[in-house]
């Protein structure tokens, strides 16, 4: 259950991070329960496709040897996830942790746990819209925070988050967390490791790799997600993701929305704040 804004900020941080992982569990639970009956519905369907799909495979690998499926699988996901990224995002402004230019009227902030499947449901949802129809235009500028919810451990989360800000030293955050949430791992299976971390670096393109290791453990970071904190924390932000949206150079307001794949809220709401 929510908590109010003011009882929110009494509460400690682990208390806060262990409220946001219980809520958003309840918002995955409920999005199971909405897709149970269409997906019992497409099972028959399904089981008679599977079965096909598997004397395929079999024959496959028996041709094969069976030495190299799973890696071609991995490496075709990863060079689709790399151009669809790349074809969002291929010219625009990037500094830091923002998305677009300084000058644009309305700025968004989107608070998020790179580890967090609700976060990459809007990524890969509504955001892509907002990117194309609002950032490419010069009238919506996004800058990306941190939010602990998902990962289980804080060490991990801080690495994590630090690889995307040393991305962002060079002007490359975005890419690098598109690319972490197109290839979003499953939750608390401990997918997140320094391995992983550098495989999305290197797909970044133009990203120089060794200066990002030098980045990556820069104790200004830890100021910054303390500052993310401090401010999720005064929103009473019980969850990820979690948006600021107002005027540029503006007060920010909390805004709210009860679909994260359809762009129509953050539409309207971004359309009223550029008439005003």
């Amino acid at each position: 259950m929510r908590m109010s804004p003011g009882e929110d900020q009494k509460l400690t941080r682990k208390e806060r991070r262990d409220q946001a992982r219980a809520d958003r569990k309840a918002i995955e639970a409920q999005h199971s329960q909405m897709q149970a009956r269409r997906k019992r519905l497409a099972q028959l369907g399904a089981a008679a496709v599977a079965a096909i799909v598997v004397i395929a495979v079999v024959v496959a690998v028996a041709g094969s040897g069976g030495t190299n499926h799973a890696t071609h699988l991995g490496t075709t996901g990863a060079i689709a996830a790399e151009h669809e990224v790349e074809s969002l995002l291929t010219g625009i402004h990037q500094e830091s942790n923002a998305l677009g230019d300084p000058k644009a009227p309305v700025t968004l902030q989107y608070f998020g746990d790179l580890e967090c499947p609700i976060c990459r449901e809007f990524t890969l949802g509504a955001l892509p819209t907002l990117i194309s129809k609002y950032v490419r235009a010069n009238k919506l500028r996004i800058e990306y925070h941190s939010m602990e919810t998902a990962t289980r451990e804080p060490s991990v989360f801080r690495e994590q988050q630090s690889a995307a800000l040393a991305a962002g030293k060079q002007n490359l955050l975005w890419y690098y967390i598109e690319l972490f949430y197109h290839q979003q791992g499953t939750e608390d299976s401990g997918y997140v490791t320094p391995t992983y971390l550098l495989e999305r670096a290197k797909q970044v393109p133009g990203l120089n790799v060794s200066k990002w290791e030098e980045e990556r453990h820069n104790p200004a970071f830890e100021t910054i997600l303390e500052k993310d904190a401090e401010e999720t924390g005064k929103r009473g932000f019980t969850g990820t993701p979690s948006f600021l949206l107002g005027k540029t150079g503006g007060e920010l307001s909390v805004f709210s929305t009860v679909s994260l794949t359809e762009a129509g809220a953050f539409e309207a709401a971004i359309n009223s704040l550029i008439k005003k």
